[in-house]
């Protein structure tokens, strides 16, 4: 490949020859849609001319940040700039220009770390417009190649874990459109992430200034499915970038102009243009457009849109409605291979046990997806029947209130109207399951007795242990089968089995409730449920603070356990720890070392495994004024407080009658005997999956000895038909090294939709909320809730946000990006959707609202503000 290229043989090219934009341009070229002409510098130019001018800085600039990162990524741009271009580079460059007539041309930079699937990199190199004679066009070729070290540009790479010596900039250069109008169209909405659903943003003159977020554009949304234009707002548009006759650009202040920018027709003509670039990606795109003043239609961008959520596989018709089952557990991170493997595994198990049907285990239920290594349930069937609405949310209210709200909205849509108004269709698989556990028989032991409820429980995890350790000496392959068997087979009884003995404890909460009715003050039911026995995690965590106090008396144990977990750890596992610290910990890990951070997913290694979390935890408690924080005297505390208020609530129903009394006496004492097992069905779970772990573990070991996978726990980037492939003979290095790739990839999505339709819908965002009395009033751009101090920021260079803090400026461009490292949340006086800030917004997982007039004047710095991202609203508290 040589120095330049054009643009017609770029289609096909490596992104590492021609960049990002080069190959995108060039492929777009190539199918026939409407690119303007031009070509390519190519990355072989920028090595040459650039290359051996900065390997010493690309280490350093890895690891810092602040001041030092600036200072040198300043060196890196000056020892580009002041790079001499080699004759074959330059007249390579020169002839090119001249065969395409030495017209006013674009010059864009194309990084070879751009457009990616996981990062757009929006902004981050440099564009220069109008470029006009060659002088000027040699300057905007080196100029292009000095951002690629901006500080923006080293501290976005930094953050998506790109190696600084692996990047390399190639140039586009393209005829000039001299354009009408112009803007941005994502090809799906990505505030919502509906499919099928282009939202376009345009302004007068050159894009410029709505990619860079200096004017509030017109914004159009167009069902493409049904060529309509769903939504039509218009901006103020105040700001004007146009050519200038002699090269460069300029900005003008105009009045607000009440008149869209673009006709119905045109808005329809470039969503159909916006489905054709993505019908030949195969997915969404965000692209960019020109109109000249001719009235044609210009592609001069395209790039996958890498903000939106997976969709959820179905096999079904129509709009389906999916809920996070791993979010619902508090989990946001991906789950690993296996970890979804075992979730398959259970939920086939659990849709036999129901009997509304089952498939292999390894393909799970037809109702289990896994888009964005996260589980999610089909809950369509469920929400249109009208038992099943009322129980769903009646569940959320109490557990995920803002969740129940959208749903609530989501039933007035006609797709999810009820289908199913006998209750008998959605209760016969729940009727089944916990008559195979004998629920009311289990129900009444634990009414009579709550001891033989405690009783039961703890046999069924001394029995569950016994059954573990008789798992010691088997093959691979008969320890995959028993790793099998106890998901299937265990795993799924345990929550119906424990929830018998449970549910009378929140029955009599409710009978409680309903004989208190209109004596009862607010929080005072709540209050009955604090410092509750006989739960498993409570009793977990008074094990440890205890463990603190042990280790607080023995001198050398508090000075050993102050020092760097990680070593800790290594020194535990030789058992070089103090005495007292080494017999505590192992005591206390006999006991729960099962349990993780992110415990549900098998994959995730527990405290057994590695226990530097958990001596982290103690060295803090270490740390803490023991008077202050004394878990084990808090605990005690609020037991008393609970049964101070079961006293008064059994007094006040004395006042109507002693029968009254004595019922609200047994109905509150037995809350407080069996509300606290709610937990123990995790508990087990938990302890099976450890179980089924440390086989997996096992075979592991065997399978890295054989070289079929490179480290022990490789194992869990396979599924339980892989590993029974790796154990048959197969090497499976390869494919380990993807799945990595790809969980590491999925670890930086910040934001996991609780609720997910089946055309990328996310309906929190999509159903805005009635906006609080008082709220300031933008545009949605990075859906999510956030309530933080505001910072308001007029100039980026030398401001410091303080991490968590809510960025409020005027408008952002790419010089902003180091800045929304450490935000919590973005407001914006001007600009769109597609904006660059929405956009770096939503790939950082920040609530975000764009348009918000005189935010800067109306926010002051250190205010309370809540930002909603989906309702576009700032409420300043």
């Amino acid at each position: 490949m040589g120095y330049v290229v054009s643009l017609d043989d770029a289609d096909g090219q490596r992104a590492q020859v021609v960049g990002g934009k080069g190959a995108n341009l060039g492929r777009l070229r190539a199918v026939g849609l409407p690119v303007p002409a031009g070509f390519c510098v190519t990355t072989d130019a920028y090595r040459t001319v650039v290359g051996p001018l900065l390997d010493q800085l690309f280490e350093p600039l890895s690891r810092v940040e602040g001041d030092e990162l600036a200072g040198l990524a300043q060196e890196a741009r000056s020892r580009v700039l002041a790079a001499p271009v080699s004759t074959d580079v330059e007249q390579s460059l020169l002839g090119h220009y001249v065969e395409l007539g030495r017209p006013a041309v674009a010059v864009r930079s194309s990084a070879t770390a751009e457009d990616l699937d996981f990062a757009s990199f929006a902004g981050q190199q440099d564009t220069f417009l109008n470029v006009l004679g060659t002088d000027a066009l040699l300057a905007a070729v080196r100029r292009c190649w000095a951002s690629l070290w901006t500080d923006r540009a080293v501290s976005y790479r930094n953050t998506a874990g790109i190696d600084h010596a692996g990047v390399a900039l190639a140039v586009v250069v393209q005829e000039m459109v001299q354009s009408a109008s112009a803007g941005v169209m994502f090809t799906a909405n990505p505030v919502t992430g509906t499919r099928r659903q282009s939202v376009i943003d345009a302004s007068p003159g050159l894009g410029e200034a709505v990619v860079s977020g200096a004017v509030n554009p017109d914004h159009f949304v167009v069902d493409t499915s049904q060529r309509r234009i769903l939504e039509r707002r218009v901006g103020d548009k105040r700001v004007l970038i146009r050519s200038l006759t002699g090269g460069g650009t300029e900005r003008l202040e105009r009045p607000p102009g009440s008149d869209p920018t673009l006709s119905d027709e045109q808005v329809l003509a470039l969503a159909e243009l916006g489905q054709r670039v993505e019908d030949s990606y195969g997915e969404p795109q965000d692209t960019e457009w020109a109109i000249d003043s001719a009235g044609e239609l210009w592609l001069t961008q395209a790039r996958p849109i890498t903000t939106l959520y997976p969709l959820a596989s179905t096999s079904q018709q129509g709009l389906r409605l999916h809920i996070c089952l791993t979010l619902a557990q508090g989990l946001t991170r991906p789950i690993t291979p296996m970890g979804l493997a075992a979730f398959r595994a259970i939920g086939t198990a659990v849709a036999s046990a129901a009997g509304v049907g089952s498939s292999d285990p390894g393909a799970g239920p037809a109702a289990l997806s896994t888009p964005g290594q996260r589980a999610f349930v089909d809950a369509t069937q469920v929400f249109r029947s009208r038992t099943g609405r009322r129980l769903m949310l009646a569940a959320l209210s109490v557990m995920e209130a803002r969740t129940a709200t959208v749903l609530q909205r989501l039933a007035e849509q006609p797709e999810f109207a009820v289908r199913t108004a006998a209750p008998w269709s959605t209760l016969r698989p729940v009727a089944r399951v916990l008559g195979r556990v004998r629920l009311p028989q289990r129900a009444l032991v634990a009414m009579i007795s709550p001891r033989r409820a405690h009783r039961a429980i703890d046999e069924l995890e001394v029995q569950l242990r016994q059954d573990l350790a008789k798992l010691s000496d088997l093959a691979p392959e008969r320890r995959l089968d028993a790793s099998q068997r106890l998901l299937a087979e265990r795993v799924i009884w345990f929550m119906p089995t424990v929830v018998s003995y449970a549910l009378p404890g929140f029955a009599m909460l409710a009978l409680a409730r309903r004989l208190l009715r209109g004596a009862l003050q607010p929080g005072e039911l709540q209050a009955v449920l604090r410092g509750l026995p006989h739960n498993p995690t409570t009793e977990m965590d008074l094990a440890l603070w205890r463990l603190r106090d042990d280790i607080s008396t023995d001198a050398a144990a508090r000075t050993a356990l102050l020092a760097t977990p990680r070593e800790l750890a290594v020194a535990y596992q030789r058992r070089d720890l103090p005495p007292t610290a080494q017999r505590g910990l192992e005591t206390f890990l006999a006991r729960y070392g099962h349990r993780a951070v992110a415990e549900i997913d098998v994959g995730m290694p527990r405290w057994s495994d590695d226990p530097t979390h958990l001596l982290g935890v103690i060295a803090n408690y270490l740390r803490q004024d023991a008077q202050t924080l004394a878990a084990d005297a808090q605990f005690e505390a609020s037991r008393g407080e609970a049964e101070e208020v079961v006293a008064r609530l059994v007094a006040r129903a004395g006042q109507r009658s002693r029968i009254r009394a004595a019922v609200v006496q047994f109905a509150l004492s037995r809350t407080r005997q069996l509300a606290g097992l709610r937990e123990a069905p995790k508990n087990l779970a938990v302890l099976a999956l450890a179980g089924v772990r440390h086989q997996l573990q096992i075979v592991g070991r065997a399978l890295a000895e054989a070289g079929r996978i490179a480290e022990p726990d490789d194992i869990f980037f396979l599924d339980l038909t892989e590993a029974r492939r790796a154990v048959s003979g197969e090497d499976l290095r390869a494919l380990v090294t993807e799945r990595k790739a790809a969980y590491d990839a999925e670890l930086k999505r910040r934001h996991i939709p609780r609720l997910l339709l089946s055309d990328g819908t996310e309906p929190e965002a999509a159903a805005l909320g009635d906006v609080a009395p008082g709220a300031l009033v933008g545009s949605p751009a990075s859906v999510g809730t956030v309530t933080a101090p505001a910072r308001v920021v007029l100039d980026p260079v030398g401001a410091r946000l303080e991490p968590g803090e809510i960025l409020v400026a005027p408008s952002t461009d790419p010089g902003w990006t180091p800045l929304f490292l450490t935000a919590g949340g973005l407001v914006m006086e001007m600009g769109g959707s597609n904006s660059h800030g929405a956009v770096v917004a939503r790939e950082y997982g920040i609530p975000a609202v764009v348009g918000v007039p005189d935010a800067t004047s109306r926010i002051t710095s250190g205010t309370t503000v809540t930002v909603d991202g989906a309702a576009g609203s700032v409420l300043c508290s």
